[in-house]
């Protein structure tokens, strides 16, 4: 009897096996394509406080390998690994991107995994167009890369679903008139699942009046969950840029929300940065920035920064970086000078 409804079982399953078969699609076999790549960015800093001198030294700053490409004609794909992990934190191999997103259509690309955040002009830029040796106060700060909050290093990412697009193409260049973006978040950074019922919303919408320039407006509202506590995040960003060969961008940025590391931060924070680069022929740009971030939005807590950055490209993959910055931390109640050397090397 057993012997019997085994062979009745195998043959109905032989059965379901043929009917799938023979239902399945015929797929097409688009062409995959893959790049690699990656890029390495070493630094020596020094500063003039003994205090602060003590973290000085040379370091190895970023060190990241990455794959883009296509798959079925209309999506797109990335996985960016950091090899050195972020300064001071998360030291160790990582994954910061690992995303797909369709793009059949300029008005609507929709992108779903491991990603930048959609908050603030600055942020989503890569470490060789930023023009420093390191983002303003307030990306750090307030845009998850090491957050007031207490959330771990992110590099400004977390899990979610992104729209993005644009719209009204006007001018003889036929430039987009807008963009928008929107997401949905965990809130709780990079390769951590959620850890409440939350979830971040997340959006940006800017004017282009005309090529090469942006006025936009951001919003965040979220919460993170850390130490046993869980925090609001939100969050408002107004900013402007204008990128071509001459470069002027500045934003700024409020926050409500307390610290689960630091429970004798009040709730709020604020920051701004103003940021101007020129170009002295083809392959040389000149930074001047002015940076501040206030950790509890009082002048007490106020640390502002006064800063250039020398940039010379030897070879488009090859970028050599020279940066001061004064120093002036109402927090310390100490000025101080800082001076930093970078090396970029992308392969």
């Amino acid at each position: 009897m057993k012997k019997i409804v085994s062979m009745a079982l195998l043959a109905m399953m032989c059965g379901i096996g043929q009917v799938a078969k023979a239902q399945l699609p015929k797929l097409k076999d688009t062409p995959i394509t893959a790049k690699f790549g990656g890029y390495i960015v070493g630094d020596y800093s020094y500063y003039t406080d003994e205090d602060v001198n003590k973290t000085a030294g040379f370091n190895l700053r970023y060190a990241r390998v990455y794959v883009n490409g296509t798959v079925a004609k209309d999506f797109k794909y990335r996985l960016q690994a950091e090899m050195a992990g972020a300064p001071g934190v998360d030291k160790g191999p990582r994954v910061i991107d690992a995303y797909a997103e369709w793009v059949k259509y300029s008005w609507l690309n929709v992108r779903f995994g491991q990603m930048k955040r959609v908050f603030t002009f600055e942020n989503p830029y890569n470490p060789w167009t930023v023009g420093f040796g390191s983002y303003a106060q307030i990306i750090t700060k307030l845009a998850g890369m090491n957050d007031r909050c207490g959330e771990h290093a992110s590099g400004g990412r977390d899990l979610g679903l992104m729209l993005q697009g644009d719209l009204f193409p006007v001018g003889s260049d036929e430039h987009n008139l807008l963009h928008y973006q929107v997401g949905v978040y965990n809130g709780q950074g990079i390769n951590h699942k959620d850890a409440n019922e939350n979830k971040d919303i997340i959006g940006g919408l800017w004017l282009s009046p005309f090529k090469n320039l942006q006025i936009g407006a951001f919003g965040w509202k979220g919460k993170y969950t850390g130490k046993g506590m869980t925090v609001d995040r939100d969050r408002m960003a107004f900013g402007v840029k204008y990128e071509a060969d001459w470069t002027a961008r500045a934003e700024y940025i409020t926050s409500k929300g307390k610290s689960v590391s630091n429970t004798s931060l009040g709730d709020e924070a604020d920051g701004w940065y103003a940021a101007v680069g020129v170009p002295v022929g083809d392959q040389f740009k000149i930074y001047g920035k002015w940076d501040v971030y206030r950790d509890d939005k009082t002048s007490d807590t106020q640390k502002s920064l006064y800063g250039i950055a020398l940039n010379y490209w030897l070879d488009k993959n090859l970028l050599f970086q020279g940066g001061y910055n004064f120093c002036d931390d109402n927090a310390l109640d100490k000025t101080y000078h800082m001076l930093q050397m970078q090396v970029y090397v992308r392969f």
